[in-house]
């Protein structure tokens, strides 16, 4: 509706949902008054800060296809789902976990961040970076809760970054990287409980047996790509394991 003045919503105290998406809106400060807001959705606007008062009971933000430039003055209690698609955002820094503690899920894609440090979160489950133009990994130690993690459609051609204290991470989508060598799939070893990989469209996949060469290095899969892993591939994969064990020891 080309709203650009959302003033009049200071007096209706009592929302709890509002969607005002899809406006010309620059300013959030009238909203400091829903005390009670649990849900606000303001896509497609024209924001550049998603900095507002703190909001006791909001659960659920999305800012996605603003102009937001960094993520400084977010501090709701009780935010579970974060979404800043499509926007400005350059840093993970700004996002405090004394303020986010019950943050589980963040969506971040299209964005253009140069780097994931800063970014410390422990009750994280899901992270969306796809599209981002990152091209390494910082700083993930402390995702000790984090699930899924997205990153397709960015710049890695190495896989350095993963720890071993990303004991809950299951899926792991990596599409459209410039991954080229098993060895760097291998240090995917790392990740205790990974079940999930997705690895389309990168030099890798090109490789003769590339199935088998990742569920050699990955034995815990159980879905690669689209399929789901079958029972004689493990069996294959785990015989290369062991070849290759022996000759080790040899």
């Amino acid at each position: 509706r080309d709203l650009t003045d959302i003033s009049l919503l200071k007096s209706f105290i009592h929302l709890r949902y509002v969607d005002l998406s899809e406006n010309k809106l620059q300013d959030l400060s009238p909203l400091s008054s829903l005390t009670e807001l649990l849900w606000l959705k303001m896509d497609g606007n024209l924001l550049t800060s998603a900095c507002m008062e703190e909001l006791s009971y909001l659960q659920v933000i999305s800012f996605d296809r603003n102009r937001i430039m960094d993520m400084e003055g977010i501090s709701h209690p009780q935010l579970a789902t974060l979404s800043l698609k499509e926007n400005k955002i350059q840093t993970m820094l700004g996002l405090n976990q004394d303020q986010l503690f019950s943050l589980q899920v963040l969506e971040l894609r299209g964005n253009k961040l140069k780097s994931t440090a800063g970014l410390s979160l422990p009750k994280l489950k899901k992270l969306y970076l796809a599209q981002t133009g990152i091209g390494s990994l910082e700083g993930l130690e402390g995702l000790e809760q984090l699930e899924t993690l997205h990153l397709r459609d960015n710049k890695f051609e190495t896989l350095d970054g993963f720890s071993s204290s990303m004991k809950c991470l299951q899926y792991l989508n990596l599409r459209n990287n410039g991954i080229s060598s098993f060895q760097e799939v291998e240090k995917l070893q790392v990740l205790p409980v990974l079940q999930t990989l997705v690895l389309l469209d990168n030099p890798c996949t090109d490789e003769p047996d590339y199935r088998l060469e990742v569920l050699a290095l990955l034995p815990h899969l159980q879905r690669l790509d689209k399929e789901a892993v079958e029972e004689d591939e493990q069996a294959e994969a785990m015989k290369i394991r062991q070849t290759r064990q022996e000759e080790k020891e040899k």
